[in-house]
């Protein structure tokens, strides 16, 4: 079993509704933000770092990302008959990402700076941790309205409530998943185990973030990584 983050997980499954005609015809993971998908955004930064296990789940239109994902090698879990919403998602893909600590990735959104996924495995003590969630604060989190999600503790730990955002990338011991009975649930039920053991931690991103789940988020999506680019 591996001990340092190596495999990630593409979140990818959801239908894309807040994003209207733009998902008439394509998953939202598809619909392009300055020239390409966003899902080909999160692809390059697990690239940059040099992660060897890639998975995405996928539900609407699901052949179309199987199809757009193909040429990189990286299997799809589709969820057929519904989605199993972020937790669920994770454990039926379990086996395609091997054992060992998981690296989650949201394909809505867009960041710049330091990749995030290196900032997430510098920060990485299993010893310590068994989640650990990458955020930014709420005044830097772009398309984000309040409130936030964390308050981020001295000592790294973090609790409900506070001017922190999750801004979708985090690591996880994946070994809680089985623990829960539900087949659909959100990572959030593991996230609360977790966080009442003292083992539910955040880092946080020094870049730019955008949240890209509506229309409106593009535009922005696209003037900040114009912003960086400058």
């Amino acid at each position: 079993m591996r001990h340092d983050p190596d495999a990630l997980m593409l979140f990818a499954a959801g239908f894309g509704t807040r994003m209207g005609a733009l998902t008439a015809d394509r998953p939202k993971p598809l619909v392009e933000v300055a020239g390409r998908p966003l899902i080909d955004h999160a692809l390059t930064l697990a690239k940059q770092a040099g992660l060897r296990h890639i998975a995405a789940n996928a539900h609407y239109r699901a052949a179309q990302l199987q199809a757009h994902l193909a040429p990189h090698n990286i299997p799809v879990s589709v969820e057929a008959e519904r989605i199993l919403d972020t937790g669920g998602g994770l454990r039926a893909a379990l086996p395609l990402l091997g054992l060992g600590p998981v690296m989650t990735l949201n394909t809505d959104a867009v960041w710049t700076g330091p990749n995030p996924l290196a900032t997430l495995r510098a920060a990485w003590d299993p010893a310590r941790m068994d989640a650990l969630l990458l955020l930014t604060p709420l005044a830097r989190a772009t398309g984000r309205a309040a409130p936030g999600d964390f308050a981020l503790q001295p000592d790294g730990q973090i609790t409900r409530r506070g001017d922190m955002v999750y801004v979708g990338a985090g690591i996880l011991d994946p070994a809680g998943l089985a623990e829960v009975a539900e087949e659909v649930f959100s990572l959030n039920v593991l996230w609360n185990r977790i966080a009442s053991a003292g083992r539910l931690f955040g880092t946080v991103h020094p870049g730019g973030w955008c949240d890209v789940g509506h229309p409106g988020g593009i535009a922005l999506a696209e003037a900040l990584l114009e912003a960086a680019d400058a």
